[in-house]
């Protein structure tokens, strides 16, 4: 039986279409790509995506552009990367809570980090140094839980900015131990760490490299990390989950996302592409020297899982302490 010229067509196109369909990916990248950052230069992030921008480009045979685009707590690039057409030709490196604690403190967020984002690999993670006023009479994470019990209310914690990772540190510390302080939170972190060695304060959770060159010059005590294993600028500074606070864990990673939509092959691809780069002997160096863990994300699967459970977790502990909707 003959085909009629249309059927003839549409099997053809069917064809093209079936052998043209995985090119785009196979080919990725094709053009440049835009890394982009929510903060201004100089920063932790902003030395991460360059760091890792650079060794991409090579790998990639395209030039991988660092962008910086501040504003509005990472919201401004946050928005940004959910309209950019997902195609991968335009990723996100975000901190943690931009896509986990945002979701709950924010009364009106502009993105749903559940629907309008795919994860693509974790490069790194900050602990806190718990640091206090050398005057205070503790020397370790459990005397300060004893010396706060027994006057309750009392203690100052100070951190940078109510929600951030800073102040959840100090609410989790007081979730697990049963503890009662105050909460002095300032606009940024600086101001916190000067009013502790200041003696206006009592306690925070603090960058760590800021925190160890002050611990150096006797200004604060480091009495733990916030982190699961010990920091590589503070060895001798146990973690809190060692220190007598079973399961603690309050850090910040960053993570590399792209829109929702961006094909698989391509979202495989640039993950990667990722873990290769920071599984890179000078990468790690580099990105400790700085303070920060180097990690080997896993595959976007279960990155895609843990991303959920993060979610679930920080939104759930925003909600129990009843600072939900505060921003």
């Amino acid at each position: 039986m003959r085909l009629s010229s249309l059927a003839r067509f549409a099997i053809a196109f069917v064809a093209l279409a079936a052998l043209s369909g995985p090119a785009p990916a196979q080919n990725y990248p094709t053009k440049p790509v835009t890394l982009m950052v929510p903060l201004a230069p100089g920063g932790g992030m902003d030395f991460i995506a360059r760091t890792i921008g650079a060794k991409l480009s090579e790998r990639l045979g395209q030039t991988v552009l660092v962008e910086n685009r501040p504003g509005g707590g990472t919201i401004v690039a946050t928005v940004a990367l959910k309209n950019a057409p997902p195609d991968g030709y335009t990723i996100l490196l975000v901190p943690g809570p931009t896509i986990t604690t945002n979701l709950a403190l924010y009364k009106q967020l502009p993105y749903d980090p559940r629907k309008d984002f795919a994860p693509v690999a974790l490069t790194s993670e900050v602990g806190f140094a718990l640091v206090v006023n050398p005057s205070l009479p503790v020397n370790n994470v459990m005397e300060l839980v004893e010396y706060a019990k027994k006057r309750p209310g009392e203690v100052i914690m100070g951190s940078s900015g109510v929600g951030t990772m800073t102040h959840l540190a100090g609410e989790l510390l007081m979730s697990r131990t049963g503890i009662k302080i105050r909460h002095a939170p300032y606009r940024g972190s600086p101001p916190a760490l000067n009013d502790v060695i200041a003696g206006h304060i009592h306690m925070f959770f603090a960058d760590p490299v800021t925190a160890a060159a002050q611990t150096k010059a006797g200004k604060v005590k480091a009495l733990a990390v916030s982190s699961k294993t010990r920091l590589g600028v503070f060895p001798d500074v146990p973690p809190i989950a060692e220190a007598g606070i079973p399961g603690y864990e309050a850090t910040n990673w960053h993570m590399a996302i792209a829109p929702a939509g961006t094909p698989p092959a391509v979202i495989e691809k640039l993950a990667a592409e990722f873990r290769a780069v920071s599984a890179m002997p000078d990468v790690k160096e580099k990105i400790a020297t700085i303070g920060l863990t180097p990690l080997q994300s896993p595959p976007p699967a279960e990155l895609r899982k843990f991303l959920a459970s993060e979610i679930d977790t920080w939104v759930k502990f925003i909600q129990q302490i009843g600072i939900a909707g505060t921003l």
